[in-house]
């Protein structure tokens, strides 16, 4: 990687400054130069540029620090502070000008006024206020470069979570139980549970096939989806699958996206009720707690020490879940696992609290 390298640049913030501000003042000396060259000015006035632009690029430095803490405020706090910096720091950068000029260039002659000191001062002022121009713009422009490759690589994600849940629901394993529990009522006679449960498999599996994979959707609407997977399991499984639900009534209404408990669901059955000839009770919960959607799905299993097993597909579907929600919300996010009182494992993730508005549900 060179320092040459645009792309490795724009993602360095730190050090694409430092290139564009030494090249930057480096470009305005030798425009200097050249000018002075151009009207014939004597060799200390090359002097004064040179340490003109070393005092204007030491200037700038503390300006980037007070534009980085002004970075999140409001336009007009951030126009108002911008203008003021730049002319009081430039009405100091002129008044060193004229210093040096009338020191090293003009070492005869005094000025008449205090003013004359600062002649000019809106020259400086400007230059500043295009530093802080140019400054921002390349800002707001690594920035967006940054949302729009966080943006793409959500898309990407949640597209591979799809096409993984399917290919977890289109296993083998998955259909072959599946269709087994299904032949055995058919034999035991039990054919209205036997076409329920057809009936439900075929709900789920175009519900995961019809569903963008980008979409939000109430956490009503999720659950809902969620019971028709619970439903073939507990086909399987029978008695030996206790699922309890705890979800507050503003929580329902909470937008999420698609699928998102699908692979926790899955995770606590394979790893936690199938092993076990007793079998166990999988709860989800969720609440709204201070703006934040707060959801849990916990189990009575073999704990977290399971999820660190040698089995490699074990907490696939967890580290898929929380790579696709930190695409989603990055820190605005929270995915934890922690021990389940008396036993099992807790998920919890935490969420930025977000309704579906009235305008968009109309429209429906």
């Amino acid at each position: 990687m060179t320092i040459l390298d645009i792309d490795y640049l724009i993602r360095d913030r730190g050090r694409l400054f430092w290139v564009l501000n030494i090249g930057g003042w480096t470009g305005y000396t030798l425009t200097a130069w050249l000018g002075a060259f151009a009207h014939e000015k004597p060799e200390s006035y090359f002097a004064v540029i040179a340490a003109t632009a070393v005092s204007g690029f030491l200037l700038t430095l503390p300006m980037r620090y007070l534009f980085r803490v002004l970075w999140t405020r409001s336009l007009l706090t951030l126009a108002t502070v911008i203008t003021l910096a730049c002319y009081i720091l430039g009405l100091g950068w002129r008044w060193l000008q004229n210093i040096l000029y009338y020191d090293w260039v003009k070492s005869s002659w005094q000025p008449e006024h205090l003013m004359d000191y600062v002649g000019g001062v809106m020259g400086s002022f400007y230059i500043l206020l295009c530093w802080s121009g140019l400054y921002f713009g390349i800002r707001y422009y690594q920035t967006l470069q940054e949302q729009t490759e966080q943006t793409l690589k959500a898309t990407s994600a949640a597209h591979q979570a799809q096409l993984k849940m399917l290919r977890y629901q289109l296993n083998p394993h998955f259909l072959f139980n599946t269709l087994n529990a299904i032949s055995t009522l058919i034999l035991d006679g039990a054919n209205d549970t036997a076409n329920k449960a057809v009936s439900r498999l075929s709900d789920f599996l175009r519900y995961t096939l019809d569903n963008d994979p980008m979409s939000q959707v109430t956490l009503g609407s999720e659950l809902d989806a969620l019971d028709l997977y619970l439903e073939i399991e507990k086909v399987r499984f029978g008695d030996r699958l206790v699922i309890e639900k705890q979800i507050e009534s503003p929580a329902e209404k909470a937008l999420v996206p698609s699928l998102i408990l699908q692979p926790l669901i899955e995770n606590a059955i394979k790893y936690a009720i199938s092993p076990s000839e007793e079998g166990g009770t999988l709860r989800i919960s969720a609440r709204v707690q201070r703006g934040v959607l707060v959801m849990q799905v916990s189990d009575t299993g073999p704990g977290l020490g399971n999820c660190k097993s040698d089995h490699k597909s074990s907490g696939v579907g967890l580290k898929n879940t929380r790579e696709r929600l930190l695409q989603l919300y990055g820190d605005k996010q929270a995915f934890a696992l922690a021990p389940n009182e008396p036993k099992g494992l807790a998920i919890t993730i935490n969420l930025p609290f977000e309704e579906e508005d009235a305008e968009s549900t109309d429209r429906r």
